[in-house]
């Protein structure tokens, strides 16, 4: 089983042992700058989204939202220790050894599983990092069989973290409307009951060579909201901003959230899904838990009619199942969101 598995990738956990890095993945652009100025990113208090202070956090969501696409939130209900936990079933598991690990790699033509960039062309720059995509929402769509045993605890954590998510991204979605001023359940509707919900563990391994490395090249992502819960002492995500990249702030027991492409074409564009990258560490390796919130494929997503006038124009096609349209885009070489706009 192993020797099948282990054709279709080598981990970046492995080369990183030797000491050494392969050109296809050096950065076509030259030299990456790694320690850029911080960007300032809001903290929103969701305890306080309940409390006569409601307002001031709605405020705060939104200015964050609007100026770099993502903010903070604080006091979200998990206890820190149970997000330590949540961190460390993610540490075990990518430093078993290769042949357990290799028990949940993916195949050929999957993303869910253990695994890395999949190499669609001879030209591609790869990804300094390797991953665990499970599939979690429905749980109809849960293959069990990528869902770690070792370490012991790990489906026990990651499924109370997955409910935490499932609340968390509903509350998410009500509070962005509730800032626009729309009706609070427009986004959630536009998600579908089948609405799908993927987590994604990244490892990034100590890189020689941080300057010409990326852990993950540039990309906006597809989901309506994404859901980061980050490396609590090293840094490595970075926001393109005013064409300038910035460094995302370390909240420890905080969770970045930023609007993918699909919220962005139901606000008609009023914030945009950032564009964002994963600088590499000589180091330090780092972990982190990404957790998508998609719309259901089968129901169109368009801008909420409330958010189109004269002032702002609707700037976005009615979409059915955007993620396609993301990837064959992105083989393109083209911006997908742009395939989503209309020609003005």
């Amino acid at each position: 089983m192993a020797e099948t598995q282990e054709t279709v990738f080598k981990s970046v956990q492995e080369l990183a042992n030797t000491n050494q890095v392969p050109e296809k993945y050096f950065y076509a652009q030259g030299s990456i700058n790694t320690h850029p100025l911080l960007l300032d990113v809001p903290q929103v208090d969701l305890s306080l989204l309940t409390s006569p202070n409601r307002q001031q956090q709605l405020n705060k969501l939104q200015s964050g939202l609007k100026s770099c696409g993502c903010i903070q939130v604080i006091n979200h209900g998990m206890e820190d220790s149970f997000l330590d936990k949540v961190r460390e079933i993610s540490k075990k598991f990518f430093a078993l050894p290769t042949e357990e690990k290799l028990k949940y790699a993916r195949t050929v033509n999957q993303i869910e599983g253990y695994g890395n960039d999949k190499v669609l062309t001879d030209k591609q720059r790869l990804d300094w990092s390797d991953r665990l995509h499970l599939n979690v929402f429905p749980e109809d769509i849960r293959e069990l069989r990528f869902w770690p045993q070792k370490p012991e605890c790990f489906r026990e954590v990651f499924e109370e973290y997955m409910k935490n998510m499932k609340l968390l991204s509903e509350s998410l979605l009500k509070a962005i409307a509730a800032s626009l001023n729309v009706e609070e359940n427009c986004f959630l509707d536009q998600c579908g009951e089948r609405g799908t919900t993927t987590a994604r563990f990244n490892f990034y391994p100590p890189c020689p060579r941080p300057d010409v490395v990326l852990g993950v090249k540039q990309h906006a992502d597809a989901s309506a909201i994404t859901i980061l819960l980050q490396d609590k002492e090293v840094e490595g995500l970075q926001v393109l901003k005013d064409d300038q990249w910035f460094r995302v702030p370390v909240v420890p027991y905080g969770l970045l959230i930023n609007v993918g492409d699909q919220v962005e074409v139901m606000i008609n564009g009023i914030f945009k899904s950032p564009v964002h990258r994963v600088v590499t560490n000589a180091e330090r390796e780092r972990n982190t838990l990404a957790v998508f919130i998609m719309p259901d494929v089968h129901v169109g997503i368009g801008p909420v009619e409330k958010l189109i006038n004269e002032e702002r124009p609707r700037g976005y096609k009615d979409i059915k199942n955007y993620v396609a349209l993301f990837f064959q885009s992105y083989q393109q070489g083209k911006i997908p969101i742009e395939a989503a706009k209309i020609s003005q």
